[in-house]
């Protein structure tokens, strides 16, 4: 297979995974709550990390030790932190307004690194921030009279965005001090340490154990969408997998639908912003 088709079908497919995982969140939310889910999938998400380096390259399982501080940041904030307010916002707002919010992590992502690391902003990159604003207000309000009457969002949705900030530090953090290391050791890890805490506190509190089919499935979604998003990454060009994987959305979009949620014209549009917004920050990447 062309190296090019093979990176569309590995992006395509991580993008479908990362929609399945709210709606099994939903799912799993009938017999659990958002804190035993979020550790479980944390678990097997570790083991199907583990068993790709395994097979890829078991030297990439070993790190330096100057970058166990930045992969214990990325880990208690991208996925104890992060991971924990986007579950939890999961029971207060609808798959395809925390799709779409956490898809603004770009935003964040250009203005740590504007402040942090000294990169400029061109015109694209603020076009693109004003797109990706509109989308997350649109999604936010669902109709045009919330829109007008300054409805807009919840509870549910501002937590997403405290995730999505914190995924961008995460971000920022690997760009600076491990971009050497392999992405999915750094998966595999962010996992990894996040688990040890979350193990402890299942066993203090008698809560270890698996209370539903979803829970796993969470979890090895999230681990094969992680490693098709790196496969992807080795094949295609930083624009091109930006955009493609604003179909997460859409998938999010139709597969909500299984679980009674539904998208209004309003939301559709926010979609369309953010893609434009990503095409924009993308620009200059061409």
């Amino acid at each position: 297979m062309h190296r090019k088709h093979a990176g569309i079908i590995f992006i395509l497919s991580a993008s479908i995974m990362w929609a399945v995982e709210p709606v099994l969140a939903k799912l799993a939310y009938s017999n659990s709550d958002f804190f035993h889910t979020s550790a479980i999938r944390a678990f097997f998400a570790c083991m199907v990390a583990f068993l790709y380096l395994l097979i890829r390259n078991k030297k990439n399982l070993f790190i330096k030790k100057s970058f166990f501080i930045p992969i214990i940041y990325i880990s208690v904030m991208g996925t104890l932190f992060a991971d924990l307010f986007y579950f939890l916002a999961l029971t207060m707002t609808p798959v395809i307004n925390a799709v779409v919010i956490g898809h603004m992590q770009p935003i964040f992502i250009i203005l740590i690194g504007f402040f942090i690391l000294n990169e400029k902003l061109v015109g694209y990159d603020y076009a693109g921030i004003f797109c990706m604003i509109l989308a997350g207000i649109f999604v936010s309000a669902k109709t045009i009279q919330n829109l007008l009457t300054l409805h807009i969002g919840n509870l549910g949705d501002l937590f997403v965005l405290f995730a999505t900030i914190a995924w961008a530090t995460t971000a920022i953090t690997a760009r600076k001090y491990i971009h050497l290391v392999h992405p999915a050791t750094i998966a595999f890890y962010r996992f990894f340490f996040a688990s040890i805490i979350f193990l402890f506190y299942l066993t203090i509190s008698s809560k270890l154990y698996v209370a539903n089919f979803y829970q796993p499935c969470i979890g090895i979604a999230v681990g094969i969408g992680t490693i098709f998003y790196y496969e992807a990454i080795h094949r295609l060009k930083a624009a091109q997998v930006s955009a493609l994987e604003l179909s997460t959305p859409f998938f999010a979009s139709i597969l909500s639908l299984f679980i009674g949620e539904w998208i209004t014209t309003l939301q559709i549009l926010g979609i369309l912003m953010l893609c434009i917004g990503i095409y924009f920050l993308a620009k200059k990447e061409d």
